[in-house]
């Protein structure tokens, strides 16, 4: 059984710093396409950033302050999120997903889909 579990989040002041995980269990192949979305209260969920064969891409809001990369082994695909510079606008639920229908690469933000997590809550104050 697929499982994606992030961890990481937090409460930091504006201008901080936190990383976030992703660790995905139960996936025989490695490649896949993961990524990390969003959602604030009231809003809707928001692609954030993803990595697949086909390299990386950003939402303009987190171009420059967030980095995402992985670590991956035969059986368990991990992704992270490296956010810098953090504002009270990125304050929201963080949730890791794996796509594994296009052999590693990355449809785009709308289109991306498959295993998801649970989400983990950041929050940012000014």
């Amino acid at each position: 059984q697929v499982q994606l579990v992030e961890t990481g989040g937090g409460s930091v002041q504006a201008g901080g710093s936190l990383t976030l995980s992703c660790t995905a269990t139960g996936i025989r192949y490695v490649r896949y396409c993961m990524g990390w979305f969003r959602q604030a209260p009231g809003k809707e969920r928001e692609g954030v950033a993803t990595i697949g064969t086909d390299g990386y891409k950003y939402a303009d809001s987190v171009k420059g302050r967030f980095t995402i990369f992985k670590n991956n082994t035969e059986t368990v695909l991990s992704v992270y999120l490296q956010m810098n510079n953090l504002r009270p606008e990125d304050t929201a639920m963080y949730y890791c997903a794996a796509d594994g229908r296009f052999a590693g690469h990355c449809p785009g933000f709308s289109g991306l889909n498959g295993y998801w997590g649970r989400g983990t809550q950041v929050t940012v104050s000014s």
